[in-house]
């Protein structure tokens, strides 16, 4: 079994553990511990960077960083696009590159002949360890001090039937680039488990289904700080919205299936032992001689979020970021996890009290999970299955599992929780950004990678450093004020400061960070803090 699983012991060091208790005020705004380092490696290597922490309770720091200066060079300018297809997620990337050549110019012509003065541009993005190089081409119109001031030429590309939005080229991380001059503005909480002694949480909320602000989160927990987490469903299309797009297990408990092959961060709830594992998940149902695969856990059959499922999924088994993979053949377990009301529809629904034995079985989906049991639902061709399987009063043995990389089945304790997300970003202390391999390379063309992996974009990441502490970062991004981080640029920042493995997490509007019951960065939606799955929370000492 992988270390990572074993529950951690809290070391106590005399007079350090009692000093520690006895610090219950948050120490005031000091310069940074390990100020004496290099910047951050962003932009030109000479701008200027400042950093203050504050301890917010024993052993837990918050380390804010401010790099660069307003960059003069950098305008706004219209990116064109095909349509808009009518995505609900606002971090959906637009169709905004294409690997032709020709396509590209064809564009670019087209804009000419109608006297827009267009540009045609090759994007180079930065090699990590499963891509990089030439990415594409991509057309480009105006140039502007605010995206105001390009609302007529927008309204002329679109009146050609193209799509096209403002951009700001300080979002841009194009290889080759000239290196931007800033901003970037990060919040840094570092937990050392040698010295804190509250809990860490991953909560979710009541349920599953329906999504919570990180600082709603928070405060119903009564946590002093906290970060958002896992990838979640926001498309009612694409599943439950709140649902773990990943795996998810809370205090020890398997309540989302993995996306199989993807990093996942395993935390103890003293933050002792944090590391990250590509898991797999493996499930059945037996009765008897007869076993039933199992295709996941507390999700609508049939849709699987980010892919990475079972070899008879829709279009894909592996792993693909925001790609609802189908399958209309599926067994699926539901618990108290995952919300009042399940799923509804034709297939079979089978009834289990907390002994796992069969107290119902009907030929529609819906209706609750019983207090203290649970739920089968299948669909398609399974349904009959199960129906055979689970005839009222039988014994049902329902396996569960995890397995890591070398196929060892891993147990979490009740003290664990692990959180889904990706790419991985880094390895024993090396840059080892694997994003192809997480899912965030698309067939169907590189718009996806531009926009998601290669552009800076706000980034929540985690991971742990050399002295074992758990390290949660964000970045705030899509503004002027604050460029964001490309996935290549978070893997370097995470390796900056000191992290050994580290990961990233669940981004874009998503990302937050609250401290004190305010949120200390700054959201990148409109409407301010978005509603998110589940959150990584840090409860203070009740002893």
């Amino acid at each position: 079994m992988s270390p990572f699983f074993r529950r951690r012991r809290r070391v106590l060091l005399g007079a350090v553990a009692l000093a520690a208790s006895l610090s219950s005020v948050a120490a005031p705004a000091a310069a940074h511990p390990d100020a004496h380092r290099p910047g951050l490696p962003l932009g030109a290597a000479d701008l200027p960077e400042s950093r203050q922490s504050q301890q917010l309770q024993p052993g837990v720091t918050l380390t804010t960083i401010t790099r660069g200066v307003p960059d003069t060079t950098d305008f706004w300018t219209i990116e064109v696009s095909a349509p808009a297809a009518g995505n609900p997620d606002p971090d959906a990337p637009k169709v905004a590159i294409t690997t032709s050549h020709a396509d590209a110019q064809a564009t670019w012509q087209r804009l000419r002949d109608a006297g827009i003065d267009a540009r045609l541009e090759t994007v180079r993005t930065p090699r990590t360890a499963d891509t990089g190089g030439l990415l594409g081409y991509r057309v480009r119109v105006g140039s502007a001090p605010s995206s105001a001031a390009l609302a007529a030429q927008l309204r002329s590309v679109r009146a050609l039937g193209l799509g096209g939005s403002a951009v700001y080229t300080g979002w841009d991380a194009d290889a080759g680039a000239a290196p931007s001059r800033g901003t970037w503005h990060l919040q840094v909480l570092t937990i050392d488990p040698r010295r804190f002694h509250g809990r860490l949480l991953d909560s979710y909320g009541p349920d599953f289904v329906g999504r919570e602000t990180t600082s709603a989160l928070a405060a119903a927990s009564g946590a002093f700080a906290g970060v958002n987490a896992g990838f979640f469903v926001l498309d009612p299309k694409a599943g439950a919205p709140g649902d773990p797009a990943g795996i998810g297990v809370y205090d020890g408990r398997v309540e989302s299936e993995a996306t199989n092959g993807r990093p996942a961060l395993v935390v103890h709830d003293d933050a002792a032992g944090t590391g990250i594992e590509r898991l797999w998940w493996r499930g059945s149902v037996r009765h008897g001689d007869a076993t039933l695969t199992m295709d996941g856990l507390n999700r609508v059959p049939g849709l699987i979020r980010n892919c990475g499922g079972t070899p008879d999924d829709a279009y894909t088994d592996a792993p693909q970021q925001d790609v609802t993979c189908t399958d209309p053949d599926e067994v699926v377990a539901f618990d108290a996890a995952y919300g009042q009301q399940l799923p509804t529809g034709a297939g079979a629904q089978v009834v289990l009290d907390a002994s796992d034995r069969v107290v119902s079985v009907a030929d529609t989906r819906g209706g609750s999970v019983p207090a203290g049991g649970r739920v089968l639902q299948a669909t398609g061709t399974d349904a009959a299955a199960l129906r055979a399987l689970a005839p009222v009063g039988a014994h049902l043995a329902i396996d569960s599992r995890l397995v890591d990389a070398h196929g060892h089945r891993v147990r979490p304790s009740r003290h664990t929780s692990i959180v889904n997300g990706g790419p991985l970003l880094v390895r024993d202390g090396r840059l080892q950004v694997t994003a192809a391999r997480d899912g965030m390379v698309h067939p169907d063309g590189p718009s996806f990678y531009y926009g998601w992996v290669h552009k800076r974009n706000p980034r929540t990441v985690a991971g742990v450093d050399a002295r074992g502490r758990l390290v949660l970062i964000t970045a705030d991004g899509r503004s002027t004020d604050s460029l964001g981080l490309s996935i290549p640029e978070a893997a370097a920042v995470a390796k900056s400061l000191g992290l050994r493995q580290a990961m990233n997490l669940d981004g874009g509007g998503s990302t937050t960070m609250v401290v004190n019951g305010s949120v200390i960065n700054s959201p990148s939606d409109r409407a301010g803090e978005r509603p998110i799955g589940d959150a990584l929370l840090l409860l203070p000492d009740r002893s």
